[in-house]
């Protein structure tokens, strides 16, 4: 049983060389840009990262892969919204494996099991051709090879219900968190930045009642049940990146932004 890669070669490269070659170029430039600062030594307990295609916003998401690399967890648990089914609740990656380009990541189903009759996680399959969560598992696979994963993707559900999971998967010291979203979508830029302005201030501010006065994030509710849960956890947010589609594409009348995020 193995959940197949089901948006390689779209979202990003099919080959493992492709994929090497363009986090390396993301890296080069990260050592660059941030030659100076200490944020690439933070160790993370959760990260917010975006889920487009790589040319767009695989240079956002590489930061907060990389720095959660630096916290070496045992099991990591990705969490994204559905966009193709409909779906009430969360479903679980019930596998044993997970396909990446790179080779297979192996899947916890023991503890997939023990967190499904905690919290009712039920298996639904076709959710789970997702690509919000699927392009984290590349980077996952190149920087955490030995951890293993979880992938929950989530529909029509309370982000409080979420939140209780997310914080009891972070209280084992051996868990890290995923959540994937994108934010605004095909606003022109400078609207963009305006919305999306109240999703970076939530999270920098663990502030629940900003991401509704503005934030229109597609995996808002996975943002909300992560900083209530880590409000609760006394973690302390740093916000990584922020860009649009418009650094990759120059074209500023539609746009989708990025962002990614890490919780210490």
């Amino acid at each position: 049983m193995k959940r197949l890669a089901s948006v390689a070669g779209a979202f990003y490269p099919a080959s493992c060389p492709e994929i090497e070659t363009l986090i390396a170029q993301f890296n080069s430039i990260l050592d660059q840009a941030l030659a100076e600062s200490d944020v690439l030594s933070i160790k993370p307990r959760a990260i917010i990262s975006p889920h487009a295609g790589y040319i767009y916003s695989g240079f956002t998401a590489n930061i907060a892969h990389r720095v959660l690399a630096n916290s070496r967890p045992k099991r990591v648990i990705v969490i994204g919204p559905s966009h193709r089914v409909y779906l009430k609740g969360v479903s679980g990656s019930f596998y044993d494996a997970y396909e990446t380009p790179c080779g297979d990541l192996e899947i916890d189903r023991e503890y997939l099991e023990h967190l499904g009759t905690k919290f009712d996680i039920s298996f639904v399959p076709e959710a789970h051709q997702e690509h919000s969560t699927e392009t984290q598992m590349p980077f996952i696979k190149h920087y955490l090879p030995d951890s293993k994963v979880i992938e929950l993707v989530y529909g029509d559900m309370d982000p409080l219900y979420l939140a209780a999971m997310c914080e009891y998967i972070l209280s084992d010291p051996d868990n890290a968190i995923v959540i994937s979203t994108d934010l605004s979508h095909y606003y022109p830029k400078e609207k963009a930045e305006i919305l999306d302005s109240y999703c970076l201030k939530a999270v920098h501010d663990l502030d629940v009642e900003l991401l509704h006065k503005g934030c229109e994030a597609c995996g808002k509710i996975g943002m909300e049940a992560i900083i209530i849960a880590a409000k609760a956890l006394g973690l302390k947010p740093v916000i990584l990146d922020y860009r649009t589609s418009a650094d990759a594409t120059g074209d500023e009348s539609a746009v989708v932004g990025y962002m990614s995020a890490a919780f210490v």
